[in-house]
């Protein structure tokens, strides 16, 4: 079962891909995201969900950041709000980033429903803003890329 990895505000671009291994491939990227802050963020699960405060993705406009997190195959973030460029790198990467405070405890069970914007959690349910249509098309293909070769497959 997925789980909730709980952190607070103001969580910025140089710990989600620390600089230091900028220079590295991406996937030692990924595999280091949050280590200066989360060192437990190592064992992260594919479909986790990252529950956050306020100003999510601050800093610089890496888009590794967003990546290495679709690398480790994180269901998606919920915060109670993002740094634009973070959350418009997030949708082109096909990472889901919706908007919410649930109360959820670090560790917990948890399941996001992007479609219909709902956290699931142990003390019930919490609804959350929705992606916009579509840009939670773009969410669904993959990213901006896979989404405009789908839209425009076939098309001279």
């Amino acid at each position: 079962m997925p789980r909730a990895w709980v952190l607070g505000d103001d969580i910025d671009t140089d710990a989600l891909a620390p600089g230091r291994f900028m220079h590295r491939p991406v996937e030692e990227l990924a595999a280091n995201t949050l280590a200066d802050i989360r060192p437990d963020f190592a064992n992260a699960q594919p479909g986790d969900v990252i529950v956050a405060g306020r100003n999510f993705g601050a800093g610089s406009s890496r888009e590794q950041a967003a990546q290495a997190l679709v690398i480790r195959g994180i269901a998606g973030v919920v915060a109670r709000s993002f740094a634009g460029i973070f959350y418009r790198n997030a949708i082109n990467l096909g990472l889901p980033v919706l908007v919410g405070n649930p109360a959820v405890e670090d560790g917990a069970e948890v399941t996001l429903d992007i479609d219909n914007a709902t956290l699931r959690h142990e003390a019930g349910e919490t609804g959350l803003e929705p992606i916009p249509g579509f840009l939670l098309d773009m969410v669904h293909d993959g990213g901006l890329v896979p989404h405009l070769e789908k839209k425009f497959r076939g098309k001279a």
